[in-house]
C-alpha cells in the first residue's frame, strides 16, 4: 500500500515533466520559427502628360524628393496661347447662349412691329397705285409697262410685310428650342476645351507623385519629349515592405496583424519591427532570389510585411531574415 502510494506520485511527477518539456521545446521552436524574403522593390516611372519641349530640370539622380514637389517643367508658352484662345471661346458661346436663353428685348420687338406696320403701309399704297393702273390700262390712259410696273411693286411690298410678319412671331415666341439646345452644346464642349486647356498647362510640370528617390533621369532641357515618353524612374520609400515566403505547415502563424522582426546584414543584432499586412491565398514555388535552406523546391505562400520602424539602411532588394516576434 505504502508503494503505491509512493510510486503513483512520482508517475505523476514524471509526466508533468514531460509534457513541460515538449511544450517548451514546441514554443521555443516556434519563437525560433525563421523565414527569408527582400525588401521589396517599388519603383514608378514618371512622364509628361503633355508633348512639349524640356524648359527646366529641378532634380537629378540620387535626389531625395517630397510629395508633390517639381521634378521638370516644359516651355508653357504654346499652352498659355492655347489656354487663352479657349478662354475667348468660351466666353464668346457663353454670352451668345445667355442672349438665347433670355430671348428677344421688348425693344426689339417694338421696333420689329414698326417695321411691320411701315411695311403695311407700303403694301396698301402700292396696291391702290396697282388698281389705279389696273383701271386705266383699258382705256389706254396707262401704259402696260407701267401696269407691270405697278404689280412689281406690290408683289415686292407683299414679300416685305410677309417677312416683317415672321420677325415679329419669332421675337414674341423666342429663339427655337433646337437652337436654344444646340448653343447648349456648343458652351458645354467650349467650356470642356477650356478645362482640357487649363489641365495641359498644369501637366506642363511634372511632380512626385510620393516621396522617393531620383533613380534615372531620361532627359535633357531642351529636349521635345513625348506625352507618356519616360523622364524619371522614382524608387518609393514609403512605406517599405518586405516580401517574404512561409510554409504551409507555419502558415498559420502568420495571418494578418501578426507582429514580426526583421534582420538584415546590415545591421545584424538590430531588427526592426514589421506587421504582416497580407497573406497570399494561394500557393507558389519559392522565388530563386530568396536564400531558403529548406523549402527551395516546396510550396509556400508569399507575406507582404509593412515595416514600422524603416531607416536608410534597409533599402530595396536587401534580403532579410523575419522571425515572431517576443
Amino acid at each position: 500500500m505504502n508503494k503505491k502510494a509512493i510510486i503513483l506520485p512520482a508517475i505523476l511527477l514524471v509526466g508533468s515533466l514531460v509534457t513541460y518539456l515538449i511544450y517548451r521545446n514546441a514554443t521555443a521552436a516556434e519563437r525560433n520559427l525563421t523565414l527569408y524574403g527582400n525588401v521589396d522593390i517599388r519603383e514608378a516611372s514618371l512622364a509628361f502628360r503633355v508633348t512639349g519641349r524640356v524648359a527646366a530640370i529641378q532634380v537629378d539622380e540620387g535626389a531625395l524628393v517630397k510629395e508633390g514637389e517639381s521634378l521638370a517643367t516644359l516651355d508653357q508658352e504654346p499652352l498659355v496661347n492655347a489656354l487663352h484662345a479657349a478662354e475667348a471661346t468660351a466666353a464668346s458661346l457663353a454670352a451668345r447662349n445667355a442672349l438665347l436663353h433670355r430671348g428677344y428685348r421688348s425693344e426689339d420687338l417694338e421696333q420689329a412691329k414698326a417695321r411691320l406696320a411701315a411695311a403695311q403701309a407700303a403694301l396698301a399704297e402700292t396696291e391702290r397705285n396697282f388698281t389705279r393702273q389696273a383701271t386705266l390700262a383699258p382705256e389706254g390712259a396707262a401704259t402696260q409697262r407701267a401696269l407691270d410696273a405697278a404689280r412689281s411693286a406690290r408683289d415686292q411690298a407683299a414679300a416685305q410685310v410677309q417677312v416683317a410678319q415672321q420677325q415679329v412671331h419669332q421675337m414674341a415666341t423666342g429663339y427655337r428650342k433646337e437652337e436654344v439646345a444646340e448653343s447648349d452644346a456648343q458652351l458645354r464642349q467650349a467650356q470642356a476645351q477650356l478645362d482640357s486647356a487649363k489641365l495641359a498647362l498644369k501637366d506642363a510640370t511634372l511632380v512626385a507623385p510620393a516621396a522617393g528617390i531620383i533613380l534615372t533621369r531620361a532627359i535633357e532641357k531642351g529636349n521635345m519629349v513625348q506625352a507618356g515618353a519616360p523622364a524619371f524612374s522614382l524608387s518609393l520609400t514609403n512605406p517599405v515592405r518586405v516580401i517574404a515566403y512561409v510554409g504551409e505547415p507555419a502558415l498559420g502563424r502568420f495571418s494578418p496583424g501578426t507582429k514580426v522582426t526583421l534582420e538584415s546584414d546590415s545591421r545584424s543584432g538590430q531588427p526592426y519591427r514589421g506587421v504582416v499586412g497580407f497573406v497570399s491565398p494561394t500557393a507558389e514555388f519559392t522565388p530563386k532570389s530568396v536564400e531558403t535552406p529548406d523549402l527551395r523546391t516546396s510550396l509556400v505562400y508569399r507575406l507582404r510585411i509593412v515595416v514600422e520602424n524603416p531607416d536608410s539602411q534597409l533599402r530595396q532588394g536587401m534580403p532579410v531574415t523575419v522571425r515572431l516576434a517576443r
